[in-house]
């Protein structure tokens, strides 16, 4: 059995500090991202959450990108900002005909991010999932949703995902709920942690952690170290590929900490 591929990377390109300490002092910003993505191996666009971008910026991106790079796009918000999620297919249908497909085999996860108010209601879930579809003008898409209550800790929540390949973030925060049970053939991870007193963000001993929870989801394996919340794990063993975004945190180290993991994965960042 070949492992799935496994990606690391961070959220967004553009952020000031960086421009001490990620990217070389002279390099002009509008070059940011090209550098952003032959040093990384893939980026989580968060600025797709805050506004509709144009078919041409995606194709701006995908160009921008080489071979085996892929971006993660996060939803925009106003599409999980309905009280009821079963009314917004039209602002999800908006947003997903909004030119991701130009992206082409550059698209990663979309990230759905529910709010922290959010509480797991069965059937609006369902509804939900229901929307989210397999592929955008003949492009494929797969999908992962955030979720940042307690409530969805259950074991219909992870039925429910499984049932529509629906992945669910393993959020590594002091708040969030850890779900870490497999639910799609990806596993995708936000590591909130990092340290601004440590210059890669994670000590060496949380990265070799993290390179060898990598390394089993890419195998199909459950690592018994993480958090789950149903019996059934689906410890398979079908290849997984596996995306691992530092984000927040001290974000100023997010970069070294994802290069760091991808040189105890043997990989490519």
């Amino acid at each position: 059995m070949t492992p799935g591929t496994i990606r690391t990377g961070v959220g967004g390109w553009t952020y000031e500090p960086w421009r001490d300490n990620f990217y070389p002092a002279d390099l002009p910003k509008a070059r940011e991202l090209d550098y952003a993505v032959n040093h990384l191996g893939t980026i989580e666009i968060n600025g797709t959450f805050y506004r509709t971008q144009t078919p041409a910026t995606y194709a701006k991106w995908r160009d921008a990108a080489p071979e085996g790079f892929v971006y993660a796009v996060k939803a925009l918000q106003y599409c999980v900002a309905k009280k009821k999620l079963a009314e917004a297919e039209e602002s999800i249908g908006r947003f997903l005909s909004s030119g991701l497909s130009e992206l082409g085999d550059r698209l990663g996860p979309i990230l759905w991010q529910f709010r922290e108010t959010r509480q797991f209601d069965p059937d609006d879930i369902a509804a939900f999932m229901a929307m989210l579809p397999a592929q955008i003008d003949g492009v494929r898409t797969r999908h992962v949703v955030e979720v940042r209550h307690e409530s969805f800790a259950c074991p219909e929540f992870v039925a429910l995902a499984r049932r529509h390949g629906v992945g669910i973030v393993v959020a590594a925060h002091d708040k969030h709920p850890m779900i870490a049970d497999p639910t799609a053939d990806f596993m995708y991870a936000r590591l909130m942690q990092s340290q601004e007193d440590v210059a890669t963000g994670y000590g060496p001993d949380e990265l070799d952690r993290w390179a060898g929870i990598a390394r089993a989801w890419s195998e199909g394996q459950c690592p018994a170290e993480l958090t789950y919340v149903s019996d059934g794990n689906a410890a398979d063993g079908s290849a997984r590929d596996v995306f691992i975004y530092f984000i927040s945190g001290a974000k100023l180290r997010n970069p070294a900490a994802a290069m760091a993991l991808a040189d105890r994965l043997g990989r490519p960042a």
